[in-house]
């Protein structure tokens, strides 16, 4: 179908690197639970655009330099890993009820979850190195195949986003009722993305 070689296991594969626990999600739930809908649909935006940038820098050749310079792999893991660990630290110190230090804009959540997403080597791995296996090299279709793939996984990642955001935004509506609880799930989730970006440098 589209030149892909396996559409239904494609569609799967991507459904089930979402359910994956990982930075991406985390930046999903923070977001919704304190930007609201708005701030959560910015976030969800800023996942999907970065998919997209991943996707067509693998179609650019971008696997292929990333194999011949593995360089430039670890040089991706350690500044995802500083940047999510950057991230973390500001929600562990911060005292309960205090606001977020950098000015909440739908446009903030917008970019930092774009540039968790771009520098999340789970991502950048599927992509890069999953991604290709299926493309089907004697039935492949140009642009078109590419296309395919491309609002594929569009459509899929925003039903997922969107569904993460309405429910993250209806917990939180009763979380906030109860300032401290919501004071150590923020350190919970600071304590979750310092996690993470040392599971990205410490991953072979």
């Amino acid at each position: 179908m589209f030149g892909i070689t396996d559409y239904g296991a494609f569609a799967a594969a991507f459904v089930l690197l979402l359910f994956l626990p990982g930075p991406g999600n985390l930046a999903l739930i923070s977001s919704a639970s304190k930007g609201g809908l708005s701030g959560g649909l910015a976030s969800v935006m800023g996942l999907l655009l970065g998919d997209q940038i991943l996707l067509w820098l693998t179609v650019a050749g971008l696997a292929a330099l990333l194999q011949t310079y593995p360089q430039l792999f670890m040089v991706l893991q350690w500044l995802g890993a500083a940047y999510l660990a950057w991230l973390g630290l500001k929600m562990v110190v911060a005292k309960p009820g205090e606001g977020p230090q950098i000015q909440i804009t739908p446009g903030h959540y917008f970019r930092e979850t774009l540039l968790i997403t771009l520098l999340n080597p789970k991502a950048i791995m599927f992509y890069f190195a999953f991604f290709p296996q299926f493309i089907d090299p004697e039935r492949h279709q140009g642009a078109l195949t590419f296309v395919a793939m491309a609002l594929t996984i569009a459509v899929l990642g925003f039903v997922y986003c969107f569904g993460v955001v309405l429910i993250t935004h209806y917990m939180a509506e009763r979380i906030r009722a109860h300032p401290r609880f919501s004071s150590l799930l923020q350190k919970v989730a600071g304590l979750c993305l310092i996690g993470f970006g040392f599971k990205m440098v410490l991953t072979k």
